[in-house]
C-alpha cells in the first residue's frame, strides 16, 4: 500500500470540512436528524435522488429547503396531485407570434423540473405517467418535449416524498 499524497490528503479535509459545515448550516434548522440528513447528503454527493416516506409534519419540506439554501442553489416544489400532468411537471410548448416576421412559431416553456433542488411532494397521488415524466428527468437529467432535448442544470437533486397513510387512491 502506498502512502497518499500530501495535497490529495488536504483536498480530502477540506472536502469533509465543508461537509462539516453543511451538516452544521442544516442542523441550525433541523434539530436531532441526523442520521436523515446524513442520508440526504450521501444521495445528494452521489448524484442520485432520495425518497422520504413519513406521515405529515415530519418536516420533510423544511428539510430540503434548507439543504438547497445551505447550498445557495435554485428550489422548487412540486405538489403532486391525481390530476397532475406531465406538461404540469416538465414545461410545455407556447404558440408566439414573431413580430418581426409576423409568424407563429412555438417556445419551450420550461416546467419547475428544471431546477437544481426539486421537491417532488407526494409522488405516489400521481398518475403513473406524471411519474413516468419524472423519472426520466431523474435518470437522464433531461427532458424530451415535441422531439426536442432540454439539458437540465447541473447539479440535479429529486427528493421526493409519500405518505404512508394515504395509501387509498394512490399510484405506488
Amino acid at each position: 500500500m502506498t502512502a497518499g499524497r500530501p495535497a490529495d490528503e488536504r483536498e480530502v479535509m477540506a472536502l469533509v470540512a465543508r461537509l462539516d459545515a453543511l451538516r452544521d448550516a442544516i442542523a441550525t434548522v433541523i434539530v436531532g436528524q441526523r442520521h436523515v440528513v446524513d442520508d440526504l447528503l450521501t444521495g445528494f454527493l452521489a448524484g442520485g435522488h432520495c425518497l422520504l416516506e413519513g406521515v405529515p409534519g415530519l418536516a420533510k419540506t423544511l428539510l430540503i429547503r434548507t439543504l438547497a439554501d445551505a447550498l445557495d442553489l435554485p428550489f422548487r416544489r412540486i405538489q403532486f396531485t391525481p390530476d397532475l400532468m406531465p406538461s404540469d411537471v416538465i414545461g410545455t410548448e407556447l404558440l408566439e407570434e414573431d413580430h418581426g416576421t409576423g409568424r407563429r412559431v412555438f417556445r419551450f416553456a420550461p416546467g419547475p423540473v428544471f431546477t437544481s433542488i426539486l421537491l417532488a411532494d407526494e409522488i405516489n397521488r400521481t398518475p403513473p405517467k406524471t411519474q413516468a415524466a419524472l423519472l426520466e428527468a431523474m435518470q437522464e437529467h433531461s427532458v424530451t418535449y415535441a422531439g426536442t432535448t432540454h439539458p437540465l442544470p447541473a447539479p440535479f437533486f429529486v427528493l421526493a416524498t409519500q405518505n404512508p397513510i394515504e395509501q387509498a387512491g394512490t399510484y405506488p
